[in-house]
């Protein structure tokens, strides 16, 4: 049993050398939840490239359809592939028993995954897959070494292999730190189409994230603005009161 862990271990020393430089710096996703041609956008690419093995099932086909300016005609008829009702949730049709048995574990359910990793990781995250031949999908990635999925959008993004620093330590051990990509086989959107591709998808799953967002903050600036004039209105009747009392 030592022998099969030493030889699990001693295999895994490439990536995780990898993974003990300094945590790969994040991208700034630069979203915009008022742009609902970009939430329309990016609703498109989660349905047609995420939702096969991920589902977002807190979220409602009919919500989301009247927060980003569909009419529940064009989801159905563009956004729905698996026979839901718009009123469903947008869950997918990969049983959970057979996704564990073939990824290892189940895709987890995308629908707070930008409230729990954050929006600039998630665009870090989507664009910095590359070739490594090790991993069981062939691919890597920067903002998650040792990732456990395939590379969805290899399609548009195309295929890229990482530029590697080699840095030793004063006792010789060395480290390698991504420092840029190389792409190798390009896909069907040029390096901007996709990252403007990806800031699509990203504000799509930060809205689903939390939907009231938006209205959350709308109401947030009147209540404050109910505080301060109460405040007001509260001094002034402290005043009154205690005038005579000196």
């Amino acid at each position: 049993m030592r022998k099969w862990i030493l030889a699990i271990a001693l295999a895994a020393l490439p990536g995780l050398a990898i993974a003990a430089a300094e945590g790969f710096p994040l991208d700034a996703a630069n979203i915009d939840l008022h742009n609902k041609a970009s939430l329309q956008r990016g609703a498109k690419l989660f349905v047609n490239y995420c939702m096969g093995c991920h589902s977002a099932e807190h979220q409602r086909y009919n919500r989301m359809a009247r927060d980003i300016g569909l009419t529940e005609e064009q989801v159905k008829d563009n956004l729905i592939f698996t026979g839901a009702k718009v009123g469903d949730l947008m869950r997918n049709a990969m049983p959970k028993a057979d996704a564990k048995k073939w990824f290892g574990a189940a895709p987890p359910d995308l629908t707070l995954i930008a409230r729990s990793r954050g929006v600039d990781y998630l665009y870090t995250y989507l664009r910095t897959f590359y070739i490594d031949p090790s991993r069981p999908w062939g691919v890597n990635n920067a903002a998650f070494p040792l990732v456990g999925m395939p590379h969805a959008l290899a399609d548009l993004q195309g295929w890229q292999k990482a530029k590697l620093e080699t840095h030793k330590d004063e006792f010789g051990n060395e480290t390698h730190q991504i420092v840029g990509f190389e792409v190798v086989k390009p896909g069907s959107m040029s390096g901007p189409e996709f990252d403007a591709a990806v800031r699509d998808l990203v504000t799509f799953l930060a809205y689903i994230a939390e939907p009231i967002k938006l209205e959350r903050q709308r109401i947030g600036i009147w209540v404050i603005a109910f505080l301060i004039v109460l405040t007001g209105v509260f001094y002034l009747l402290k005043k009154e009161y205690w005038k005579d009392v000196h």
